[in-house]
C-alpha cells in the first residue's frame, strides 16, 4: 500500500523538520509539504528534512494546500493519503489507526478523532462548543454521528484521492469536505487518537476568527445543501 502523507504548512519553519523526520522515520510514506507562501523557512526546512515539497506562490489557505497534496498523490499513484499537520500536534504513530478501517475496506475516509473513547486533547471552552455545533450539523446532514468534524488527522482512499484532487473545498475545509463526501457516496468513520501540543508557535484561530470561522463554515453548509454534487467514480 502505497501511502502519501500530505503535511500543508504555512509559516511552520521551527516544527515542519521535526513532523517530516517522524514522518519518515516509518519507513512506510512518501512525505510531501505544501509550502503554502510561507514568508518564512518553511520549505527549506521540509527540503532539509528530506521531505519533497511543493511551493505554492502565494497563500491559497488549507484548502488549497490540502487539494494540491490530493494531487500529488493522485498522480503518484499512491493508495493511500494520509493528512498530517505542519504543527506537531499529529502523532505519526497512530497514523496505523487510521489505516485500520481502510485496510479492511470499512470507509474511504478515517478521521483521527479527539473525542471518540477516552480524551486526550483538551481545548478552550469556546473552541469546545464550535465543535459540538459542527458535530450536530454535520451529523444531521449526513445522518451520521460525527464527533470530531475539524480534526485535519485523517486518512483518505484512493477513491477519495481521486474526487478530491478535482473537488475539494476552498479556505477552511475540514468540516465541509465531509457533507462532499457524505452526499456523494463515500463512507466515512472516526477512530480515536492521541493528539500533541503544539511544538512551537501559536494558532492562528484567535477568538475573534473563531467566531468568523462557525459563522462562514455555517453559512457555506447551508448555501452547499442547493448545490449539485460531484458524483462519485464508479471506480472510487
Amino acid at each position: 500500500m502505497r501511502i502519501a502523507a500530505i503535511v500543508p504548512a504555512y509559516n511552520e519553519e521551527g516544527s515542519v523538520g521535526a513532523v517530516v523526520r517522524e514522518l519518515l522515520a516509518r519507513g512506510d510514506v512518501d512525505v510531501v509539504v505544501i509550502d503554502d507562501g510561507s514568508e518564512d523557512g518553511t520549505g527549506d526546512a521540509a527540503a532539509a528534512a528530506g521531505a519533497r515539497v511543493v511551493r505554492l506562490s502565494c497563500n491559497l489557505g488549507i484548502g488549497g494546500a490540502v487539494q494540491a497534496g490530493f494531487r500529488f498523490a493522485r498522480d503518484g499513484g499512491h493508495e493511500v493519503a494520509v493528512q498530517v499537520d505542519g504543527d506537531g500536534q499529529h502523532v505519526p504513530a497512530e497514523i496505523d489507526r487510521l489505516l485500520v478501517p481502510l485496510r479492511a475496506g470499512e470507509a474511504d475516509l478515517v478521521l483521527g478523532s479527539r473525542y471518540v473513547g477516552e480524551p486526550s486533547y483538551h481545548a478552550s471552552r469556546a473552541r469546545r462548543a464550535g465543535m459540538r455545533v459542527f458535530s450536530a450539523v454535520v451529523s444531521a446532514l449526513t445522518g451520521q454521528r460525527l464527533r470530531d468534524t475539524t480534526s485535519g488527522f485523517r486518512a483518505a482512499s484512493r477513491g477519495v484521492i481521486e474526487y478530491c484532487a478535482e473537488h475539494y473545498p476552498a479556505d477552511y475545509p475540514e468540516v465541509e469536505a465531509l457533507v462532499l463526501l457524505r452526499r456523494a457516496g463515500f463512507r466515512v468513520t472516526e477512530v480515536p487518537c492521541a493528539f500533541r501540543e503544539r511544538c512551537r508557535g501559536r494558532s492562528s484561530i484567535t477568538a475573534a476568527r473563531s467566531v468568523y470561522y462557525m459563522v462562514k463554515v455555517l453559512l457555506a453548509l447551508g448555501v452547499g445543501l442547493f448545490r449539485s454534487v460531484p458524483p462519485r467514480p464508479e471506480s472510487g
